[in-house]
C-alpha cells in the first residue's frame, strides 16, 4: 500500500505522471465542481433505475455513454476538464479501495456458508480450472489477435482481469426466477475465489514487482499461501469483533450500522496494509455472518444499506470509467477495436463452457440434482463486472512497456462487462426457463394451493366473526368477501405442460409427496430454530449448529434429520470424558480405584498393566532410595573428584525427575478442571441443541396439515416427527442423568430469560398504549437488557436440590407451605435400578411418583381418555405409544384420580430416584383440602391435554396454571352420564373435552376426547361415566379478580367452608397435627 499510484496512470521511469486523459492541466488547478458531478450522477442513476426497473444493464450502459460524452467534452474544453480533473488525479488503487470493500462484503454476506462448505472443494476446483483455462486460452487470443502490441506481462494481467467473474451480477438474473440457492452459491463462491486470487496476484505485482525476478517459484507459491492464510485469519478475527458489536443489547440500530460499515472498511485496509488481500478478508467476514449474527430485525436494515451503497457505487464506477475512456485520444478507436471486443466476448464464453464441461463429472458425483441442464445455465454465468473495471488501470501501471493508449484496457473490460451483463444474463434466465429448471413441481403447486386454501379459511372465519359485531352491521359483506378472495395463479413458465386446473387430479406417488414435504419440514425446522434463538430459548451456537446440520442433511434425498444425526454432526464428546478419566487415573496414589482402559490395543493394555501395578510403584520407591548412594559419594571428597561428570549426570537426572513429578502434581489437577469445564460446556450445548430440536418437532407437527392434504402422507409425516421427538426426549433424559447440575443451571437460565422476555413484551405493550412514557420506557428497557446481559455470567452448574425441595415443583401444590408440609410428612423416597418396572399396564395404582433423577420409558396402548370401548374401536389406531419421563415429571396422576387401572407400563431407562406419595395419602389430602386439591390436579391435567393436542388454537391464550387458578382464565367442568350443560359462546371462548365423551343434544353428533367443541354446539350431554371439559374464558381484565365471591361463582367451584378454613389457617398460622405413624418423613441430606 506504500507504493500506491500518485495518479491514475503512473510512468515508471520517474517522469511526470501521466493523467487519465493523456495530458496534464495547463492551467492553475482550483477546486472545481467534481462533487456536483458525483451528486448529479447519483440522482440520474436513481431516476433511470426507477424508470428501467428490470434492466440494470441499460442503466449502466447509459451512464457509461454519458461518461464517455463528458470525457470527450473534457478532452476539448478546459472548463469541463476542470470538473473531471480530481477524478483524473485520483490513483486507480484508491478507487479500488473506495468502492470494492462494500460490494464484496455484500456479495459474501448473501452466500450461505453451510451450502458452500458442502461443495467447497468442487467450487475451488471450478475456480482453479477457470483460472488455468483463462491463462492459456484467453492469453493466447490476446497475443494472437490484438494489434495494439501489448507485451506478455500486459497480456497476462489483462487475461486475469477479463477472467474474473462478478459475484453480484453473475446470479442476479437467477435469483429473480426462483433458482435453487445451492447453484447461485456455487457460482458466487467460484467468483469470490477467482476475485480473491486475482487481488492477491495484483498485490504481489504492486509491492514486489521490481524484485520479482529474485524470487524462486517456491518462495512465490509460499508467499501466496501465507497471504491467503493471513487474510483468512484477519477476516475471521474482525468478524468476531463485528459480531460482538452487532449483538450488543445496548447498541441501537444506527450505531450498529455505522460501526458495521466502518469495520468493513477497516478490515479491508488492515489486510491491504499488511500485504494481504483485503478482499479475501472481507469474504471471510461475510461468510462468517448469518441471520443469527444480528439482533432481530437489524439484518434487513443493514442489507438495505449495503444494497443502496452497492447500487450507487456501481453507477459511479461505470460513469467514471466512461469519463476515463472519453478523455483519451479517439484516434485509437478503430474498427479492429470492435472486432477484438467481439472476439474477446466469444472467447470468454468458450472458456466458461470448456471449464463447465471439464468439471461436470465431479459436480454430477457431488450433487444428485446436477445435470447437463444445470451445466448449460452455469456456462452462461461468466459475467464480468466492477472488480474487473477497478483493476483494469493497473495493467498499464504495472507493465514494463508502456502503451500509447492505456484507456483501451478499460474500454475492452467495460465493453465485455456490459455485453456479458446483457447477453449472458438474458441467456441464463432464458435457458433456465426453457430447460424447465424454474418449473414448480406438482407437489409444490399442491402445497401452495393448500396454503392459499388455509389463508382463505382464516379470512372467511375473520369475516364471520366481524359480522357479529354491532359496529359493522351496515357493512356490505358481499363486497368484502369479493375483494378479499385470493386468486393466486402460478405463472405459465412455472410448471411443465400441466394445466393449473388439473393439478389436484394429477396422480402423484406417495414418495414424491413425502420428498416435497421433507423439504418443507426442513424449512419449518430452520425457521423454528431461528425463532427460538431470537426469543432467547436457544443459544446462538446451538441454533447455528442445528441450522447448519439441517442444511447439511437437506440435500440427502429421503433423509429426515434425527437427533442422532445432529449428535454425529456435532461430534461425540466421549474423548473428553476418556481424557478426564486418564488424568484422574494419574492421581492413583491418592485414590487406589481400579483404572480400566478400554480398547483392543494389546500394547497399550500391557503398558497400562505395568504402569499401574504395585511392582511399578515399588520400583519407583527403590530408585528414590538408590539416590542415597550418589549423595554419599558426593560427601566423600576423593570419590567426588574421580566421578564429577557421572555425579552431575545422575544429579541432573534425579532433579529433572523430581521437578517433573512436582509439575505433574500441579498440572494434572489443573487439566482435570479445564477438561471438566469443557465437558460441562459440551453437555450444556448438547442439551440446548436437543431441547431446541424437540421444540422444532412440535412446531412442525402443528403445520404438517398445511404441507400435504393427503391423509397417508400426513400420517407418515406425523409418525416420523413423533419418532424423532421421542428419540430426542430420550437423549434429553440421558444428558440430564449424566450432568444434572449442568442441566439444572441451563433450565434455570432459560426460565429467567423467558420471564424477562415476557416482561419486555408487557413493557412494550404498556409503552405503545401510553401508560408508560418514552423516558420511563427507555430506562426500564435498559434495566431488563442489563439483566439479560448478566445471564452471560450465569453459573455453569447448580447443585441439584434436596429431594424434599422437589415437592415445590409439583404445580398443583402451588408452592404453598400448608400443602407441601402435609405431603412432606407422608412422602417416601423410592429407588429403582436400570430395567426395574415402576408400574404395569392393567394394575391398580399404588400412588404417584415424582421423578427426582433418572429417566423412565412409558409403553402403552393408545390412550382411551375414558371413552367407552364401543366408541373407541372406531378410532382405529392400534399402534403402541412410547413416551419418556425425566426429572420433574409425575407418573400415575390420572390413574390415582380415577382409581382405575394404569394405562401404561413404566420401565427405568437409568438408575431412578423418585418421591413417592401413596394413594391413601393422596386421598387423605383430597379429604383435608377438599375440593380444591383434586380440582387443581384435574385442571393441570386438562391444561396439559389442551396444549398437547390444540397448541395452535391456543397460541394466543396465556393459560399458565397459576393464572388460571388466580384469575380464573380457564376452569374445569364435570359431566356425568346423561347430565347436560349449556354452552354460552359469549362467556366461553373455547370448550375442550379433555376426558370422556359428550353428544350435541340438538344434532346428536358425538364428540370424543380430546376435542374442541364447535361454536355451533349450544348444549351437550355426557355419554361417559365421567367427562371433563376445559372451559377457556375470554380475556376480560374486569372479570379477572381474586375476590372470594368470584371464586365461589366460577370454575374453581370452591366451597365457602373450604375457603374459610384456608383463610383461618393462613391468618393464624395454626399448626395442623398430622398422623405421622404410618408415613416416613423425607430425610434431608
Amino acid at each position: 500500500m506504500s507504493n500506491t499510484n500518485s495518479s491514475f496512470w503512473v510512468h515508471k521511469e520517474g517522469h511526470k505522471p501521466e493523467l487519465l486523459c493523456g495530458s496534464s492541466a495547463s492551467y492553475t488547478v482550483v477546486n472545481g465542481h467534481f462533487i456536483m458531478l458525483v451528486c448529479s450522477t447519483i440522482i440520474l442513476g436513481g431516476f433511470l433505475k426507477t424508470l428501467l426497473k428490470n434492466s440494470e444493464v441499460t442503466v449502466l450502459m447509459i451512464l457509461s455513454l454519458l461518461g464517455f460524452v463528458i470525457g470527450q467534452l473534457a478532452h476539448n474544453s478546459i472548463e469541463v476538464h476542470k470538473i473531471v480533473y480530481p477524478l483524473l488525479k485520483t490513483p486507480s488503487y484508491s478507487l479500488y479501495c473506495y468502492f470494492s470493500p462494500m460490494i464484496i462484503f455484500m456479495a459474501a454476506l448473501d452466500v450461505d456458508f453451510c451450502i458452500l462448505k458442502n461443495v467447497f472443494w468442487q467450487v475451488l476446483l471450478i475456480g482453479l480450472v477457470s483460472l488455468l483455462m483463462t491463462f492459456i486460452i484467453l492469453g493466447y487470443v490476446v497475443l494472437k489477435f490484438n494489434k495494439d502490441l501489448w507485451d506478455l506481462q500486459s497480456s497476462i494481467l489483462f487475461s486475469m482481469i477479463v477472467g474474473m467473474t462478478d459475484p453480484v451480477h453473475s446470479v442476479n438474473s437467477l435469483k429473480t426466477i426462483g433458482i435453487s440457492k445451492t447453484y447461485t452459491d456455487i457460482i458466487r463462491g467460484e467468483s469470490m475465489i477467482i476475485c480473491g486470487f486475482t487481488s492477491i496476484c495484483f498485490g504481489v505485482f504492486r509491492s514486489d514487482f521490481l524484485h520479482i525476478s529474485m524470487f524462486t517459484e517456491f518462495r512465490v507459491i509460499l508467499g501466496l499461501c501465507l497471504d491467503i492464510l493471513g487474510s483468512i485469519i484477519c477476516g475471521y478475527s474482525c468478524s468476531r469483533i463485528i459480531q460482538f458489536i452487532l449483538t450488543d443489547l445496548f447498541s441501537n440500530t444506527l450505531t450498529s450500522i455505522i460501526l458495521c460499515i466502518s469495520m468493513v472498511y477497516m478490515t479491508f485496509y488492515i489486510g491491504e496494509s499488511f500485504g494481504m488481500s483485503g478482499m479475501i478478508a472481507l469474504v471471510t467476514v461475510g461468510l462468517n455472518f448469518d441471520s443469527l449474527s444480528f439482533k432481530p430485525r437489524i439484518e434487513v436494515t443493514i442489507t438495505k444499506f449495503l444494497i443502496m451503497f452497492s447500487s450507487v457505487y456501481q453507477q459511479l464506477i461505470y460513469t467514471f470509467f466512461g469519463i476515463v475512456i472519453g478523455c483519451g485520444e479517439t484516434k485509437y478507436l478503430r474498427f479492429h477495436t470492435v472486432v477484438f471486443m467481439l472476439i474477446l466476448f466469444a472467447t470468454v464464453n468458450f472458456v466458461r463452457l470448456l471449464t463447465i464441461v471439464l468439471v461436470s463429472p465431479l459436480l454430477t458425483h457431488a450433487n444428485y440434482e446436477y445435470n447437463w441442464r444445470w451445466g448449460i445455465v452455469i456456462a452462461w454465468s461468466g459475467i464480468k463486472g466492477i472488480f474487473s473495471l477497478l483493476l483494469a488501470p493497473d495493467i498499464h501501471n504495472l507493465a514494463d512497456q508502456k502503451v500509447e493508449s492505456p484507456q483501451l484496457f478499460i474500454l475492452y473490460v467495460q465493453g465485455i462487462s456490459l455485453m456479458t451483463m446483457g447477453i449472458n444474463s438474458y441467456m441464463m434466465a432464458h435457458s433456465a426457463r426453457t430447460l424447465g429448471l424454474c418449473a414448480t413441481s406438482l407437489p409444490r403447486q399442491m402445497a401452495i394451493q393448500n396454503a392459499i386454501k388455509h389463508i382463505q379459511e382464516i379470512i372467511q372465519n375473520t369475516i364471520t366473526l366481524f359480522k357479529t359485531e354491532k359496529v359493522l352491521t351496515n357493512v356490505n359483506w358481499t363486497l368484502v368477501e369479493e375483494k378479499t378472495k385470493i386468486e393466486y395463479i402460478i405463472p405459465s413458465d412455472a410448471y411443465n405442460n400441466v394445466s393449473h386446473d388439473d393439478i389436484e387430479e394429477e396422480s402423484l406417488t406417495e414418495e414424491v409427496l413425502i420428498e416435497e414435504a421433507r423439504l418443507h419440514v426442513a424449512i419449518i425446522q430452520m425457521s423454528s430454530f431461528e425463532k427460538q434463538c431470537n426469543d432467547g430459548i436457544l443459544s446462538v451456537e446451538a441454533a447455528r449448529i442445528l441450522i447448519s446440520a439441517t442444511k447439511s442433511f437437506c440435500p440427502i434425498q429421503g433423509k429426515f434429520m434425527s437427533i442422532y444425526d445432529v449428535s454425529t454432526y456435532v461430534r461425540a464428546r466421549s474423548w473428553l470424558i476418556k481424557f478426564k478419566n486418564m488424568l484422574t487415573s494419574l492421581e492413583y496414589h491418592k485414590d487406589k480405584a481400579l483404572f480400566i482402559l478400554y480398547g483392543d490395543n494389546k500394547f497399550l493394555l500391557f503398558v497400562c498393566h505395568v504402569v499401574f501395578s504395585e511392582e511399578f510403584e515399588y520400583a519407583g520407591h527403590i530408585i528414590t532410595v538408590m539416590y542415597i548412594y550418589p549423595m554419599i559419594m558426593h560427601l566423600w571428597p576423593m570419590a567426588r573428584e574421580l566421578n564429577v561428570s557421572g555425579l552431575i549426570s545422575v544429579n541432573n537426572y534425579f532433579v529433572f525427575l523430581y521437578i517433573f513429578q512436582a509439575a505433574m502434581k500441579l498440572i494434572i489437577p489443573l487439566l482435570i478442571n479445564i477438561v471438566d469445564v469443557q465437558i460441562k460446556k459440551r453437555l450444556r450445548l448438547m442439551y440446548s441443541i436437543t431441547k431446541g430440536y424437540v421444540k422444532s418437532q412440535e412446531d412442525t407437527k402443528l403445520l404438517i396439515k398445511q404441507i400435504s392434504s393427503r391423509e397417508s402422507v400426513y400420517q407418515k409425516l406425523y409418525e416420523i416427527l413423533e419418532t424423532n421427538k421421542r428419540d430426542a426426549v430420550k437423549e434429553l433424559g440421558l444428558i440430564e442423568h449424566e450432568g444434572r447440575d449442568v442441566v439444572i443451571a441451563l433450565k434455570t437460565r432459560q426460565a429467567i430469560r423467558r420471564v424477562i422476555a415476557k416482561a419486555l413484551k408487557n413493557l412494550t405493550f404498556l409503552w405503545s398504549r401510553g401508560i408508560i412514557d418514552k423516558h420511563e420506557g427507555i430506562e426500564m428497557n435498559k434495566v431488563f437488557l442489563a439483566k439479560i446481559k448478566a445471564l452471560n455470567n450465569f453459573p455453569m452448574a447448580i447443585p441439584p436440590p434436596t429431594p424434599d425441595k422437589y415437592l415445590h415443583n409439583i404445580v398443583w401444590l402451588e408452592n404453598k407451605d400448608v400443602l407441601i408440609e402435609f405431603f412432606k410428612e407422608r412422602a417416601k423416597l423410592a429407588y429403582f435400578d436400570y430395567g426395574d418396572v415402576i408400574c404395569r399396564e392393567g394394575e391398580m395404582p399404588q400412588g404417584i411418583y415424582l421423578i427426582i433423577s433418572g429417566m423412565a420409558i412409558l409403553h402403552s396402548s393408545p390412550p382411551t381418555f375414558g371413552i367407552d370401548s364401543s366408541l373407541r374401536s372406531e378410532r382405529g389406531s392400534k399402534s403402541m405409544f412410547t413416551e419418556y419421563c425425566t426429572s420433574g415429571d409425575i407418573i400415575g396422576e390420572l390413574s390415582c384420580l380415577l382409581k382405575r387401572e394404569t394405562e401404561y407400563t413404566a420401565i427405568c431407562e437409568t438408575i431412578l430416584q423418585a418421591c413417592f406419595i401413596s394413594l391413601e395419602d393422596l386421598y387423605e389430602g383430597f379429604d383435608v383440602f377438599w375440593p380444591s386439591l383434586e380440582y387443581k390436579i384435574w385442571l393441570k391435567f386438562a391444561l396439559s391435554v389442551a396444549y398437547q393436542y390444540f397448541e395452535s388454537s391456543l397460541i394466543d391464550e396465556d393459560l399458565e396454571f397459576q393464572k388460571c387458578v388466580t384469575f380464573n382464565l380457564a376452569y374445569v367442568e364435570t359431566l356425568s352420564s346423561y347430565n347436560e350443560m349449556t354452552i354460552d359462546n359469549v362467556t366461553m371462548k373455547f370448550v375442550i373435552i379433555v376426558y370422556g365423551s359428550v353428544i350435541d343434544t340438538k344434532t346428536e353428533v358425538p364428540y370424543l376426547a380430546p376435542c374442541i367443541l364447535p361454536k355451533t354446539c349450544e348444549q351437550i350431554q355426557g355419554t361417559s361415566d365421567l367427562s371433563k371439559l376445559l372451559v377457556v374464558q375470554p380475556s376480560d381484565p374486569a372479570k379477572n379478580t381474586d375476590d372470594p365471591k368470584v371464586m365461589v361463582s366460577t370454575g374453581l367451584r370452591m366451597s365457602q367452608r373450604e375457603y374459610n378454613w384456608k383463610r383461618k389457617y393462613e391468618e393464624r398460622n395454626f399448626p395442623l397435627s398430622w398422623n405421622r405413624s404410618q408415613t416416613t418423613r423425607i430425610q434431608l441430606p
